[in-house]
């Protein structure tokens, strides 16, 4: 069981180091478009292309947490463990329909614009 638990700290760690990258990139490139826009030029495709690459990061960060819960789960099969696994998830998938949706809602404004 010792094995199981150290790759789910491993997955969990991941989950978490993708979501601080992800963080981390677009928060540099959120100064750069700042910072072009003190030079007058405003870019919104490229705003939107921000969020989604923070949305892409976010999503693929949880999905790796909840697979390292699931890994925690089957070293301890107990229904409480269960159920907080199952609040876990539910939680973690609630955030991830969000923003997909955004995503395909600014998609979809975007496109509407460029016609």
């Amino acid at each position: 069981m010792g094995h199981l638990h150290k790759i789910s700290l491993a997955i969990g760690f991941f989950g978490i180091a993708v979501i601080v990258w992800g963080v981390l990139l677009c928060i540099i490139k959120l100064v750069s478009l700042e910072v072009r826009q003190f030079t007058g030029v405003n870019d919104p495709v490229a705003r939107d292309n921000l969020r989604h690459h923070l949305a892409y990061y976010l999503m693929l960060g949880l999905e790796l947490l909840v697979a390292a819960d699931i890994v925690n789960t089957i070293m301890e099969p107990k229904l409480e463990e269960l159920y907080v696994l199952g609040a876990i998830v539910l939680i973690r998938t609630a955030i991830s329909v969000s923003i997909n949706w955004e995503l395909a809602q600014s998609t979809k404004m975007m496109h509407h614009g460029k016609s």
